[in-house]
Parts: structure tokens; C-alpha cells; sequence
């Protein structure tokens, strides 16, 4: 389930990114990136865990793919909270540069 949720997180990323015009000043690409980055690395513990457990791995219980759910749920709330970071850090809009600077 982790695997799936960041990967439906960065597919919508990824076409937020392609579609909208000012993708470099809200920095959408890091967003993307970072969830990207995140299913490749679920995806390499899938093909592990798979390789150890076989067929096993598809029979999980319910408490499981509960854990695994909030744990996905976990990493595209933490990447939009570091994007949100790079975003204010970044400023593209001069917003925080003027109200600061008074």
C-alpha cells in the first residue's frame, strides 16, 4: 500500500508539474522528485520483501495493510511539509522578502 500511495502522489505531482506554467517558481519539480524518489525506494522493498516471502507476501492481514496505508499516508504528508519548506525558504513571490524587510 505505501508503494501505491506514493506513486499515485507522484503521477499527480508529476502532471501538476507538467501542467502548470509557473511549475519553476513553485517548485513542483522538487515535489515530484521527492515522491519519486520515495516509490523507487518502496518499490526496491517490495522486490526484496517479495523475494523473501514469495506468494506469502500478497496474504497479509487487515492490521497490516492498515500500517502500511498510514505509513503512505505518512510520507506524502511529510514531502508536502518539506516542499511547503523549500516554498517559504525560497519565496517566489517576494512575500515574506516584503514583509520582513519593513
Amino acid at each position: 500500500m505505501t508503494l501505491l500511495i506514493t506513486i499515485i502522489a507522484a503521477v499527480i505531482s508529476t502532471l501538476a508539474w507538467y501542467f502548470t506554467e509557473k511549475r519553476d517558481d513553485y517548485k513542483i519539480g522538487t515535489l515530484s522528485l521527492m515522491y519519486w524518489g520515495a516509490s523507487l525506494m518502496w518499490f526496491m522493498d517490495f522486490v526484496f520483501e517479495y523475494a523473501e516471502l514469495k506468494a506469502e507476501y500478497f496474504n497479509q492481514e487487515f492490521a497490516d495493510i492498515l500500517n502500511d496505508s498510514l505509513l503512505g499516508l505518512a510520507v506524502v504528508v511529510l514531502g508536502i511539509v518539506i516542499w511547503l519548506i523549500v516554498l517559504i525558504i525560497k519565496d517566489p513571490k517576494g512575500v515574506f522578502k516584503k514583509k520582513f524587510s519593513k
